[in-house]
């Protein structure tokens, strides 16, 4: 039976680990919103870069370029975005389940992964899978230089047909307590997308639902309102080529902030929830060792009590 001055010592334990949770809470929440004022500025670039490019396309008679060449997919990349580190709840937990689901949907398939985050690179090394790029440290400061560099990595694989299809995994931010696990085909960029009309929004999920397992794959995030009418200097044709290459860009710069602004929110709930429950252990060893400490005032009591009793008698 645990005594008096193990219940104090576990105590002082649990109010340390309490001490560090809540800063590791403040901390998280600091980060989230710098990571908010991200995806916040983020988020109009790829509106616009998307109506752009959308009144280009509406010049050509038949948009074209190599991001747009669809093939036969036999040779899949697929994109998983994860943390760096742990105590995020299950935010890495989740992506990585759903890339196994993935995985054994497209067994068939011959695949490629590029990671993105070192809780990924690990799960996926463990399996025996090679990688075509790994980036790390990249969650804790979203730089566009770095989308830039995965996007012409990505971009170089798939105009070789080294590649047939581009997905991306990854969570999504929606607000501190949720975030949403999506699967999205980046490359080949459908047609679709550059058409401005309310079908667009409401991409085939049903022609979709089931390429990637239990999660289906997402229609990409679209831009609203009407094609604007630019004047172009250069032949439309060379501004679309120009284009194209920077809306893919802004879409893996946008996921990338959305994932880790997602990163930092999951962390932060995360930290809260242990620091709450640490509070409540530290309540319920308390009250045990008070317990323990009244019974032995208690029982000395009763000793005391039961000595003069026998010394009167």
């Amino acid at each position: 039976m645990p005594t008096l001055l193990d219940y104090r010592r576990r105590i002082r334990s649990v109010k340390s680990t309490k001490q560090i949770t809540r800063a590791m809470k403040f901390v998280a929440a600091a980060k989230l919103r710098r990571a908010q004022e991200g995806v916040y500025a983020a988020r109009p670039y790829a509106k616009e870069i998307l109506r752009v490019l959308r009144s280009a396309a509406a010049r050509m008679e038949s948009p074209a370029h190599d991001l747009l060449k669809r093939r036969p997919e036999e040779k899949l990349l697929v994109m998983v975005l994860t943390g760096d580190r742990s105590l995020a709840g299950a935010f890495n937990s989740n992506v990585l389940r759903h890339t196994s689901t993935f995985i054994r949907e497209h067994k068939d398939k011959k695949l490629e992964f590029l990671v993105v985050g070192k809780k990924g690179r690990e799960n996926l090394k463990k399996r025996g899978y090679k990688f075509v790029g790994e980036y790390l440290d990249v969650s804790a400061h979203v730089e566009f230089s770095k989308a830039k560099e995965i996007a012409q990595r990505v971009a170089e694989l798939y105009i070789k047909e080294e590649v047939d299809a581009v997905y991306i995994i990854y969570n999504e931010f929606k607000n501190v307590m949720v975030q949403n696990l999506r699967a999205e085909k980046l490359l080949p960029i459908d047609p679709v997308v550059l058409k401005d009309d309310k079908g667009a929004e409401k991409r085939s999920v049903a022609e979709n639902a089931g390429a990637a397992g239990s999660l289906p794959i997402e229609p990409r995030p679209q831009g609203e309102g009407l094609v604007v009418d630019y004047i172009y200097e250069q032949p439309v044709a060379e501004i679309f080529a120009g284009l194209v290459p920077k809306y893919l860009q802004s879409e893996i710069y946008r996921i990338l902030l959305e994932s880790a602004a997602a990163e930092h929110a999951a962390r932060m709930t995360a930290m809260d929830s242990a620091t709450r429950n640490a509070s409540e252990l530290i309540d319920k060893l308390t009250l045990k060792m008070n317990n323990i400490r009244q019974a032995a005032i208690t029982k000395e009591l009763i000793e005391i009590v039961s000595g003069a009793s026998s010394a009167n008698s």
